[in-house]
């Protein structure tokens, strides 16, 4: 049985999604560097950077990274379709995976912390809301991009829902970006849309944000 490090409303609703996928048997704890209990000095003892995703498995090996997590499961778990038998359609799927860690993700890190990325903005609100602002902007023109690439014909990573479709619709979603991504890219949108009522995910998703 694997062990899930995460936190509701967060990041790591992508790896659950990949574990129901899979049927593989999970347990998640509860925490977070945002919201830490007993269960973060767990946490540390397997991850020393405290983050959420991190997945351990029975033998106790660790694995952080979102993107790093949800290729491992696809790799070991070859039946879930979580990365495409089709080597063409693989490599987009790590190609998608990987932009989304490093130009989405990365960028709400940003957002919710912006006076760890300027030096003196710690208790300067009017620097901080003007990160913000150009983080956002920036995070937004990275998911019209994202759609422009992957347009989802039926899924993101081809004919089988797959890893890539999951990290993107809960980074989309965590991150509050769906709004703009319906004005601009409505095709794009829809194809979300349809990944949040796959029955797979659904549940997953409803969990983590039973208000939405």
């Amino acid at each position: 049985m694997y062990t899930l490090y995460g936190k509701a409303g967060s990041g790591s609703a992508a790896v659950e999604a990949a574990l129901v996928v899979a049927r593989e048997p999970f347990r998640i704890v509860e925490t977070a560097s945002w919201a830490k209990n007993d269960a973060y000095a767990d946490l540390l003892r397997v991850n020393p950077l405290g983050q959420v995703p991190t997945l351990v498995d029975d033998d106790g090996n660790a694995i952080s990274e979102s993107a790093a997590i949800l290729m491992h499961l696809g790799t070991v778990h070859p039946d879930s379709k979580l990365l495409p038998g089709k080597m063409a359609q693989r490599a987009q799927v790590v190609r998608g995976l990987v932009y989304i860690a490093a130009n989405c993700y990365s960028a709400i890190s940003i957002i919710d912390f912006p006076e760890r990325w300027c030096e003196d903005a710690d208790g300067d609100e009017k620097v901080q809301q003007r990160i913000r602002a150009g983080t956002r902007a920036r995070l937004h023109r990275h998911w019209e991009m994202f759609a422009d690439v992957f347009p989802g014909k039926p899924w993101l990573g081809g004919e089988d829902l797959s890893a890539l479709d999951l990290l993107a619709v809960v980074v989309s979603k965590w991150a509050g970006a769906r709004p703009h991504i319906e004005r601009y890219r409505p095709a794009f949108h829809a194809t979300l849309a349809r990944i949040e009522a796959h029955p797979d995910v659904a549940p997953v998703l409803a969990r983590n944000w039973p208000a939405s």
